[in-house]
């Protein structure tokens, strides 16, 4: 059996200085989510591996997620921060070049109030000294910002890139308009991948049903195909909606009818190809994905 891979999760230690983005509505939150609390839920939902995420914009945490993932072998890959836009971005790189479950890297681009911030010269600089690297860069955006992400995934046409949370449609409204019609175009690039996460938490966290999202799922799955989708909790986030083992039910029902190729890829072999998971060499040592 193909091994199930939650692509994108997030650890913490909280402190309210530390993670501001976490609010009154999210109490739940608040607190410690360590390796320890995620393996407890993984048998659960079947999964056997996971890769890490960065949710502080700080060297520290990404420093932190690769020892934690050193320590505890079924997270098999972190996608970390550092400053890209940064002059010293590749020499901030060569720090982690010796550590080999560093796979990607992530700015939280949704955050920055230029939406045009990800077409900048300086943002686009770092990008290209990603491309030796062999690491991903992963693309956290609201959907309004999908015209500056497919003109910055144009300039970059061999750099691997993975679109988290599906650009963040919105459904809690039932809006697809224009969400559908630039994901189409976003999906006709080839290098770019996307994960099928935080879908719950852009939805009524309350009320929603499989319906709601079935719209959503049915587009990306038509656009980008399984060979280039992967599965992703973005626990605890996912805890202000729904259940971790819950949200991989759903995903279940929903490929039930698809073929056992189409679902292998969807639940890891996506993923591990992007990461290159099943490989021992440092990203660094080859950086094209096969």
């Amino acid at each position: 059996m193909a091994k199930r891979i939650d692509a994108h999760h997030h650890l913490w230690r909280y402190t309210a200085a530390d993670y501001g983005w976490i609010d009154s509505a999210m109490t739940p939150l608040k607190r410690d989510f360590t390796p320890a609390d995620l393996l407890r839920i993984m048998e659960s939902a079947g999964i056997d591996a996971t890769i890490a995420v960065q949710a502080r914009q700080t060297l520290e945490e990404t420093s932190d997620l690769l020892s934690l993932a050193e320590a505890h072998p079924f997270m098999e890959a972190v996608v970390g921060w550092a400053s890209i836009a940064s002059r010293d971005f590749p020499s901030r790189l060569e720090d982690f070049a010796s550590h080999p479950k560093l796979r990607g890297l992530r700015h939280v681009v949704q955050s920055e109030p230029d939406d045009d911030f990800i077409l900048g010269s300086a943002f686009n600089r770092g990008i290209d000294a990603l491309l030796p690297t062999g690491l991903v860069y992963e693309i956290l955006v609201y959907e309004r910002q999908l015209p500056q992400v497919i003109r910055f995934v144009d300039a970059h046409p061999d750099q691997i890139f993975v679109l988290d949370h599906l650009a963040k449609p919105r459904i809690r409204e039932q809006i697809l308009f224009p969400w559908r019609e630039r994901i189409h175009d976003l999906a006709r690039r080839e290098n770019v991948f996307c994960k099928i996460s935080g879908m719950v938490t852009e939805a009524d966290w309350r009320a929603w049903t499989d319906a709601d999202l079935r719209p959503y799922l049915d587009t990306v799955f038509d656009t980008f195909g399984a060979d280039r989708l992967m599965m992703g909790s973005d626990w605890p986030v996912c805890l202000l909606a729904t259940g971790y083992a819950q949200w991989f039910s759903l995903l279940e029902r929903y490929t039930s009818s698809m073929s056992e190729h189409e679902r292998e890829q969807f639940s890891g072999g996506t993923a591990t190809r992007v990461y290159r998971l099943a490989e021992t060499a440092h990203p660094y040592q080859e950086a094209t994905l096969s």
